[in-house]
């Protein structure tokens, strides 16, 4: 019965990665748990396991006495001679009894085997949590077996992994049974076992993702200084070249834009905007802002504050689709930015002729213009309204009207 046992218990150490020494020692523990129980707590015993051999064998150790008080801790010299020991043995010395596990009877057995299994699985769960420690950071792949209503659950390597929604790109679709990469974002102990947290959405994962597709990246001879993203939608990424002889922009992207068009179709077209890294603040936020051109920055060092002026065309460029790039911007340069619009003086526009507005001005409106010697657009901005409302016959609603016609033709240039 022991050999098998032990076999059984190998066969563990061989399916479940646990330590033979760690195994050997808990089972050392669980037998002296019997012997405990059966003797009690201070029963004087010894549990030898060889793991090697497939043996376990287990002694009771009692004082040798004339007359017994406590049984479990002592033994009559008389029963002693009667079992007809090889040994000559004289009282005061110890008496080592081998010990049977028939011999502890069925209860103690199951109870033996309960606490083994709860430490076995105790193991299991420390070995898994520690397994994903190491790979913190790192890309996993596995399968999808679960799609719950905002997680999904991965098969990877036996092990239960969770994708929450909020490490999920936007809009992805998932499929049971589809295989995913993801990063190992965050292990932590649960209640029923170690809980592994993975991520699409992680900043980490695209830097991951560069390593791979890009090999200077994973060499170190191209460093990723910045990262900003909006998962699904766009990120921002600041290279800088170990090597002044490499491109680093150029590499990232690679030949026809191979590489990073690969990083690109994981990320379900992810928008992504390579640039070189500066360590001057304000070149890096004129290069986070394109494709909007700048014309002038005010810095705030200390603060980490920004403000950029920048003509009003340009505007929509800087800000982006629904104020992306230049969120972007600001967690890439870790600056706070505001915007300046600046008008573009009137003079740099194509001059209207007011003729051309008689219509949407009204034939009345444009011969009282004409005749107080206004003859184009430009003439009457550069006026301003109060001059114009000197204008005899035109109230402010009139001279209200007049601009804002005058400035939507100039706002369609």
């Amino acid at each position: 019965m022991n050999s098998e046992i032990v076999e059984s218990f190998s066969a563990m150490v061989r399916e479940k990665g646990i330590d033979k020494d760690v195994l050997g020692g808990i089972i050392e523990e669980i037998f002296g748990l019997l012997v405990r129980k059966k003797y009690g707590e201070e029963a004087n015993y010894d549990v030898v396991v060889n793991m090697d051999r497939g043996d376990i064998e287990i002694f009771l150790v009692r004082d040798i006495v004339e007359d017994v008080e406590d049984p479990n801790l002592e033994i009559s010299i008389d029963e002693v001679n009667e079992r007809g020991n090889d040994e000559e043995l004289e009282v005061g010395e110890e008496f080592v009894e081998p010990l049977s596990l028939a011999s502890f009877g069925r209860r103690l057995i199951n109870l033996a085997k309960q606490s083994l299994n709860q430490r076995i699985r105790e193991i299991e769960k420390d070995i898994v949590y520690n397994e994903y420690k190491e790979l913190l950071g790192d890309i996993i792949i596995g399968d999808i077996y679960q799609i719950r209503k905002s997680d999904i659950l991965i098969n990877h390597n036996k092990n239960e992994l969770l994708l929450p929604r909020s490490e999920q790109i936007p809009h992805e679709r998932y499929r049971k049974g589809d295989t995913v990469r993801a990063i190992v974002k965050e292990v932590r102990k649960g209640k029923t076992g170690p809980e592994v947290i993975c991520s699409r959405a992680d900043n980490m994962f695209l830097e991951r993702l560069f390593e791979i597709e890009i090999p200077e990246i994973y060499d170190g001879i191209i460093e990723i200084k910045a990262i900003a993203r909006e998962p699904g939608e766009r990120a921002k990424v600041a290279v800088e070249s170990q090597d002044q002889r490499i491109d680093a922009v150029g590499a990232c992207v690679g030949m026809k834009g191979v590489r990073i068009h690969a990083i690109v179709r994981e990320l379900s077209n992810e928008n992504i905007d390579v640039l070189s890294w500066s360590p001057e603040a304000s070149t890096m936020i004129v290069k986070a802002l394109a494709p909007g051109k700048i014309k002038e920055i005010e810095l705030d060092e200390e603060e980490r504050y920004a403000k950029v002026y920048a003509e009003n065309d340009q505007a929509s460029l800087i800000v982006g689709r629904n104020g992306v790039n230049i969120r972007l911007a600001m967690k890439l340069t870790d600056y706070d930015i505001d915007l300046i619009r600046e008008e573009k003086p009137f003079e740099e526009y194509d001059d209207v002729e007011l003729f051309d507005l008689r219509e949407e001005l009204t034939d009345e409106v444009y011969e009282k213009l004409i005749n107080a010697r206004y003859d184009t657009a430009v003439e009457v901005l550069n006026a301003g309204k109060e001059k114009i409302l000197e204008v005899e016959g035109l109230d402010e609603a009139a001279v209200d009207r007049v601009f804002e016609i005058i400035e939507d033709q100039f706002e369609e240039e």
